[in-house]
């Protein structure tokens, strides 16, 4: 993973760099400056817009007692969207824009899901539904207490044999 990533730290500056060099060469510096502050402007609008429709989405969710795990996803695509066309570049400005595209924001939650769901370790509970304890589980959890009983106890007595001591 930690290859990949670097791959991809040197690969995509690269690829940048020769994409604003063809472009500003067939257009000229000026209107290829334009272009990049043109998409992070229409970027910062679509980003708020959909970002917030994401919000009111979310909030309807959570008053019907439901997860707005779709929302949370979206949302987390249109951080990315966002970032990427605040990044200058025409290769992470169509990147960007495309994730501002809900179908495609529906297909890849769709394959992440998939591919979580095969390969690693998901645990849903639907609410409403009993939870039951799993016995086999071989977790253990260490900590310590205090036993607060006889404490409380004394308190209560204590409010009990003087209960002006304690009002306001």
């Amino acid at each position: 993973m930690g290859s990949i990533l670097l791959l991809v730290m040197i690969v995509i500056p690269i690829a940048e760099i020769a994409t604003f060099i063809g472009i500003g060469g067939y257009l000229g510096l000026w209107p290829t400056i334009v272009i990049v502050i043109l998409t992070a402007i229409i970027g910062a609008t679509l980003l708020r817009w959909q970002g917030l429709a994401t919000f009111y989405s979310a909030q309807e969710s959570l008053r019907q007692n439901q997860f707005p795990i779709g929302e949370v996803f979206d949302g987390l695509c249109l951080i990315l969207a966002g970032t990427l066309l605040l990044t200058p570049g025409f290769i992470t400005d169509a990147a960007g824009f495309v994730l501002f595209a809900p179908p495609l924001r529906i297909l890849l939650r769709r394959l992440i899901a998939r591919h979580i769901t095969a390969y690693g370790h998901s645990h849903m509970h639907t609410p409403g539904a009993p939870i039951v304890p799993n016995f086999n589980d071989s977790t253990v959890i260490d900590g310590e207490f205090n036993d607060m009983t006889a404490i409380r106890e004394e308190n209560n007595k204590e409010v009990a044999n003087n209960p002006t001591r304690f009002e306001r």
